[in-house]
């Protein structure tokens, strides 16, 4: 039997995308499409029949997908979230809330950027300094983006020697860039042409590793949506990110 599939946020860049994955994906069905504007069967999740839904694809804006995943939750859909922005708050309401279904939150669905967070990750140790910049399009409104707080966390855990910044005098403030976890700098970069990209600079005596990945194209994202819908009936509860689900260490 198919899984039946609803994509919520349909008519933007992404859910667009992300619709015409799901319709060309074996094994899955799409069910029903969510948005407020556009070319889409429903306005809001409350006005579909959730007995028809096994998963939930949410790539919308924090404040609708706090929403979203309350229903998803409240009637036992399975959740696949791409949408940036949530707080912790959030995430540990998602903790507790799911629990006859289950629910991933990934930062990004790219799974040459998964891979690239986990080469960076194993390396850390190895390193005593380390920065990220990171590039996306001119219409992201977040920064930095979440792929990028998450890999500097992930960095900063692997390890607990970091050398001290030794910049005594910032003349223009901001220049070297937001500190995630009190260890590492993060540049965001916001640019037209570019789509999502992301480079992590790890440096020691005599020598630097830089682990980058490139996203030219949404359809990049498309493969890791889709196997996550596939497989997230077999990881119970909150998960953050698609590494488990791509058989790698989780976060």
């Amino acid at each position: 039997m198919a899984i039946g599939v609803v994509v919520v946020g349909a008519t933007g860049r992404m859910g667009s995308a992300a619709r015409a994955a799901v319709e060309e994906a074996d094994g899955l069905e799409l069910v029903a499409t969510i948005d407020r504007t556009g070319d889409v069967t429903h306005n809001s999740v409350e006005q579909i029949d959730a007995s028809t839904v096994d998963v939930m694809v949410d790539l919308t804006v924090a404040e609708a997908a706090r929403a979203n995943l309350v229903w998803a939750a409240a009637n036992g859909v399975h959740a696949v979230v791409g949408t940036t922005g949530l707080s912790e708050d959030d995430i540990d309401r998602c903790r507790s809330e799911f629990v006859d279904s289950n629910c991933l939150i990934a930062p990004n669905f790219a799974i040459g950027a998964v891979l690239m967070m986990r080469f960076a990750e194993l390396a850390a140790p190895w390193f005593d300094t380390c920065e990220i910049i990171e590039l996306h399009h001119d219409n992201k409104i977040d920064a930095p983006s979440g792929t990028s707080r998450t890999t500097a966390d992930r960095i900063a855990a692997a390890s607990p020697d970091w050398a001290a910044d030794p910049t005594l005098d910032e003349m223009v403030p901001g220049c070297r860039g937001g500190l995630v976890a009190d260890a590492i700098r993060v540049h965001s970069v916001r640019m037209r042409g570019m789509l999502a990209h992301q480079e992590v600079i790890l440096g020691a005596a005599g020598q630097t590793l830089t682990v980058r990945h490139d996203s030219y194209d949404r359809s990049s994202f498309m493969p890791g949506i889709i196997h996550a819908c596939r497989v997230i009936g077999d990881h119970r509860g909150l998960t953050i990110g698609l590494d488990s689900f791509l058989g790698l260490k989780g976060t």
